[in-house]
């Protein structure tokens, strides 16, 4: 199981940018799966945005066109860039991981982004 720490969450006004970054540390063999989740104030989690290896990408319905994913194989990173933001994104913003031969996901600390009205 790996560690991941993710850094970019803030306090941003409604139509603005954010970029979040998500770094794996550990002993890794292949990075399956890659992405980010959050969960709103009284809110269940809910996938975000996500990228397989293979570069197959999904997305929640909301975030589309708006959010994109990305990852990095060679520096076992992962990154949201968030545009057009929405007070409906607020929430805690967490980086997932799945390792191919892991028997459980990773799951990043979270970090807190704001949108205000």
């Amino acid at each position: 199981q790996v560690q991941l720490v993710e850094s970019g969450g803030g306090l941003v006004q409604a139509g603005g940018s954010l970029r979040l970054s998500c770094a794996a540390s550990g002993i890794i063999f292949s990075m399956d799966v890659m992405g980010w989740y959050r969960q709103a104030p009284g809110k269940q989690r809910e996938l975000v945005g996500t990228v397989t290896r293979g570069e197959s990408i999904k997305y929640e319905d909301s975030v589309k066109g708006r959010f994109t994913v990305s990852r990095d194989n060679a520096r076992n990173t992962v990154t949201l860039q968030m545009n057009s933001l929405k007070p409906e994104d607020t929430g805690v913003y967490y980086c997932y991981a799945r390792d191919v031969r892991a028997t459980l996901p990773s799951w990043g600390q979270g970090t807190q982004v704001t949108v205000s009205s």
